[in-house]
């Protein structure tokens, strides 16, 4: 007989809460090496800055990659399926990758002609830091978010016992999220990366052999939205999509999101 598996399970809520409670830790750890950019000394403190972010980083990389590993065995074995199994931990990001993103999240931070810059980086200084950190902290919370999420996906790649997974999003999420949550355990092997964007707290839920995946009551209600108004209108779906959440959804986005 057929098991059933759902984004709204006990084990997912669990999942889910580990790696928002991970994020806590990461973003007060960003937050307070913020000292270490000096804006006097833009150009000789941000390398100092940005060794250190890469490094927590990394760490926190591996330990949602952990949380990831323990929550895909978990399932496996809640769903009984035969023969053992070794999930394939995600690596940090490269470093280059982590540089980069960072240095897009402090690019206001740099002077610029009066001519030449946007209205962000004609802000003063301190309106600009306060800018670069929440930047800093997001796109920090996607790299390590990535690397749980990409060892779930890794694994369901791997594992042949393994047929699909499905998105889980929170009840806050954004339309964008909502959406690809409410398509349900669509998403195979051959499937793209993961979609997030900063700040994303979706998961990757495995199904296996023998299971079949049953959308919560909140994504059944994004899947009846979407049917009922943004369907069948190509190129305009998530437009559409957006304005049937904000009018009739009983979760909406938070304003703050």
């Amino acid at each position: 007989m057929a098991t059933t598996v759902s984004d709204s399970s006990d084990d997912a809520a669990r999942y889910r809460a580990a790696q928002i409670g991970l994020t806590r830790l990461l973003v007060r750890d960003v937050r307070g090496l913020r000292r270490l950019i000096l804006p006097s000394r833009l150009r000789t403190s941000m390398p100092d800055w940005l060794a250190a972010v890469n490094a927590v980083v990394a760490q926190y990389s591996r330990t949602s990659a952990a949380l990831a590993a323990e929550f895909y065995d978990a399932q496996r074995e809640a769903a009984g399926v035969p023969g053992p199994f070794i999930v394939p931990v995600a690596d940090p990001p490269p470093e280059e990758q982590t540089t980069a993103s960072l240095r897009w999240a402090t690019k206001d931070l740099w002077p610029r002609e009066p001519d030449e810059a946007t209205p962000a980086q004609l802000e003063p200084m301190d309106v600009r830091l306060v800018q670069a950190e929440k930047k800093a902290e997001q796109v920090a919370q996607k790299l390590v978010a990535d690397t749980g999420r990409g060892t779930v996906q890794a694994a369901v790649r791997q594992d042949r016992q393994a047929t699909a997974w499905a998105r889980s999003a929170a009840l806050g999420a954004c339309s964008f999220c909502k959406l690809l949550a409410s398509r349900g355990a669509v998403y195979g092997e051959d499937t793209a990366d993961f979609r997030a964007h900063d700040g994303c707290h979706c998961g990757v839920i495995p199904v296996f052999r023998g299971q079949r995946f049953e959308l919560s009551p909140h994504a059944r209600e994004w899947e009846r939205l979407y049917r009922e108004f943004a369907e069948g209108h190509s190129g305009d779906q998530l437009r559409l999509f957006r304005r049937a959440l904000a009018e009739h959804d009983s979760n909406p986005m938070p304003s703050a999101h």
